[in-house]
Parts: C-alpha cells; sequence; structure tokens
C-alpha cells in the first residue's frame, strides 16, 4: 500500500522508516526543507499542504504527525476519502471534533488508529496477559506517574500554545496515562482533577492530577507533568491477590521493568517476579503492524478513535473543573496574538 507522512518531525521519521513492505510516495510537513529531506530518503514526493495526500487516488495510508490543531482536521479529510489514518494521540483537540470522523468512517469504511503506542511496550503487554489470567484477583485501582523535566525555551514551542496544542501536559502525555488507566479498569464515571502552570511561564498547564472512578468504584490516581527534572514513567496496577508495578520506557525514561508482587496465603512479603527490556522501544513498531493487520482484516482498531474521545472527554472535564478552557478559546488566543 502507499503511504503519506504528514508531519516530518522526529515521529513521522520515526513512523516513515517502520513501514516495511508499505511506499512511502508523499512527505507532507509546513516546512518545506523537511518535507524534502525525508521524501528523498524514500524517493517520494513532497508538499507542504497536506491536502495534496487526501486528494491522491493512488495513497491509501496518512501517518499524521502534525501539531495537535489540525489532527482531526486533517483525519476527516481522509476517511471522507476512504483513506485509513494513523494519527498521533491525543487525535483531537476536544472531543466532539472526533464525532464527524466516526460518521465519515462508517460510510466509508475507512479506518483510523490513534498512536496510543504505549500499550506496545512490552512490560505493559506482559501485563495485560498477567492481569488476563486472572492471577490479581479483581482489580481496584491503578497509580500512575509521567513526566519530564522540559528543556531550555520549552514555553516557547507549540506544545505552550493552546491555539496549537489544546493544551498543557495533560492533553500531552497525560492522555498515554489515562488511556492505560481505561483499558485496565474500564470507562471512567467519575472525574476529579486540577490543571495548573507552577512553573513555566505559558499559558497552558506544566502539571495535571486526576481522580478517576469507574461505576465500580475502581480507582485511577494520576499524574502528568513537564516540571519532573527526571523524565519519570510510573504504572502500578493494584488487585486484591497481588499488583503490577512498571517503571522505566527505555531511553531516558530508564530500563523498562515490570514487577509482579503476588500475594501469599499467610500475606506478608509477597512472592516477587521481575522482567526487564533492555532492547529498546518495539512500541512504534508493533502498532504499525497491528494497525496493518487492521486493515488487512477490516477490523476496528483497538486502540481507536473512541479510545481517543474518551481521553479527551477526561480531559476536557479537569479543564473545566479547573476554570481554564475559556482563557485557552480561539477567541483568547487571537487577543493575545493581536495584544
Amino acid at each position: 500500500m502507499n503511504v503519506a507522512i504528514i508531519g516530518c518531525g522526529l515521529i513521522g521519521q520515526k513512523r516513515a522508516k517502520l513501514l516495511g513492505s508499505c511506499r512511502v510516495v508523499l512527505c507532507v510537513d509546513v516546512v518545506a526543507e523537511r518535507a524534502a529531506k525525508l521524501a528523498a530518503e524514500f524517493g517520494a514526493a513532497h508538499s507542504s499542504d497536506w491536502k495534496d495526500a487526501a486528494g491522491r487516488s493512488d495513497i491509501q495510508i496518512l501517518l499524521v504527525s502534525a501539531t495537535h490543531n489540525v489532527l482531526a482536521e486533517i483525519t476527516l479529510a481522509a476517511a471522507r476519502a476512504g483513506k485509513h489514518v494513523l494519527v498521533e494521540k491525543p487525535g483531537a483537540c476536544r472531543a466532539h471534533e472526533i464525532d464527524p470522523i466516526l460518521a465519515a468512517c462508517k460510510t466509508t469504511g475507512a479506518l483510523v488508529r490513534v498512536g496510543f503506542n504505549h500499550r506496545y511496550h512490552p512490560a505493559l503487554l506482559k501485563a495485560r496477559d498477567i492481569v488476563e489470567s486472572g492471577t490479581l484477583g479483581p482489580l481496584m485501582f491503578v497509580r500512575g506517574r509521567y513526566g519530564h523535566g522540559g528543556r531550555v525555551g520549552y514555553d516557547k514551542e507549540w506544545r505552550a500554545r493552546p491555539e496549537l496544542s489544546g493544551g498543557g501536559e495533560l492533553i500531552d502525555q497525560g492522555v498515554h496515562l489515562i488511556d492505560l488507566a481505561r483499558l485496565f479498569l474500564g470507562d471512567f464515571t467519575s472525574v476529579q482533577g486540577f490543571a495548573h502552570t507552577y512553573f513555566w511561564n505559558m499559558p497552558v498547564e506544566d502539571n495535571g492530577f486526576l481522580l478517576l472512578k469507574t461505576a465500580g468504584q475502581q480507582t485511577a490516581f494520576l499524574h502528568a507533568s513537564c516540571s519532573e527534572w527526571k523524565n519519570t514513567f510510573s504504572f502500578e496496577i493494584y488487585g486484591r491477590t497481588g499488583k503490577l508495578e512498571i517503571n522505566g520506557l527505555g531511553g531516558s525514561y530508564g530500563v523498562e521493568r515490570l514487577t509482579h508482587y503476588q500475594m501469599l496465603p499467610e500475606m506478608g512479603p509477597p512472592e516477587t517476579t521481575s522482567w526487564e527490556y533492555p532492547r529498546g522501544d518495539r512500541s512504534w513498531e508493533l502498532e504499525l503492524g497491528e494497525f496493518l493487520e487492521d486493515i488487512r482484516l477490516a477490523r476496528t482498531p483497538a486502540a481507536g478513535l473512541k479510545d481517543a474521545q474518551k481521553a479527551l472527554e477526561v480531559v476536557e472535564e479537569v479543564y473545566r473543573q479547573s476554570n481554564i478552557l475559556q482563557e485557552w478559546s480561539p477567541e483568547s488566543a487571537h487577543r493575545r496574538r493581536a495584544g
């Protein structure tokens, strides 16, 4: 199948190099030189207008890794044209933007997968197997932390501009935590949270705190931060008879590890088993491979539009509770630029 890469930054480049037997025929980026450079690696055409990809009949798949404000628009145009899309998280800036894409997919048969690649990290895959085996007993709650320390100038990048990003750390890394918590516990019927800017001089939050509950009172306590200083990923899953602890994602987040603590009948110190995954991050490759299988089998992607919409609903509710959505409206953004 022929593929168009929309957004030729680090993520777009990573995606392009994992396509295997698929053929990159078009690279698109608002920075023309970046599109041309990536296109040269594949002998592909290049453009600065994503509509060139949506309009080409010889392209079957779009890989979209643009700024958050255009993700839904590009995906909708592609779906209406019957093209399959792998769009990076969060998939849109607001939950309601997903609805017309769902309708278009129903009409044309287009498939859309949202880039929740953390589901495909080896520790998370192993954790799902253990949970599904019933070893932990009924799940009670999860606790997750995810964050980094930013970099000099971080508050001047596009992620710090709400008209481009839709929000701050909560909509950026936080949606991964929300998606993983929902993957293990199910839908959340109660959302409490707070988003605030503590350190960075920017109009979007640098920290988001969440307390989410399912109808059965299973709880997720989550914290996403870009004032972490040391890159951190920690995700713990608690059952009535055991616990799973995942730390690290490889690279600057440290070696990925999964530890299984299994309660003994007499309680006391648990039986402990650990796994390490030092060979690097294959989640992007596994995710893309599953998407190609989705297309081959005409099956709904496991991490799809409805998953993105559920995560965005949580983010929006926390923003509403924090009284900051109005500050980030398009009208407010226009006033800031005019000022």
